[in-house]
């Protein structure tokens, strides 16, 4: 049997490497789950469900689910640059000054 490794035997640098990579995976986990929860299911590739049960499969069912398990959702006409509009990339409106 393998000598199980403790955190306080890991140097410096193995720490940070590893609590970088779990906020690597928690980030990409969350995008997912949070993706999934709003979008339609015309939307998704195969059924929701099974995308649920996939995304928790570390570190390969969210970066699956990114990548391969959404449709992509076109403009109505592609053809036309993609603009944000008059309420801007927030859909928040801009302000207008008002005129003395």
């Amino acid at each position: 049997m393998a000598k199980r490794t403790r955190w306080a035997d890991l140097s410096r640098f193995e720490r940070g490497a590893l609590l970088a990579l779990v906020a690597i995976e928690f980030a990409l986990t969350s995008a997912a789950a949070v993706d999934l929860s709003f979008r339609a299911r015309r939307d998704v590739r195969g059924g929701k469900l099974l995308w649920w049960l996939a995304i928790f499969i570390q570190p390969i069912g969210p970066i699956a689910y990114l990548l391969l398990g959404r449709h992509r959702i076109r403009p109505e006409n592609a053809d036309a640059p993609a603009t944000a509009g008059r309420k801007g990339l927030l859909g928040i409106g801009r302000r207008r000054r008002a005129r003395p």
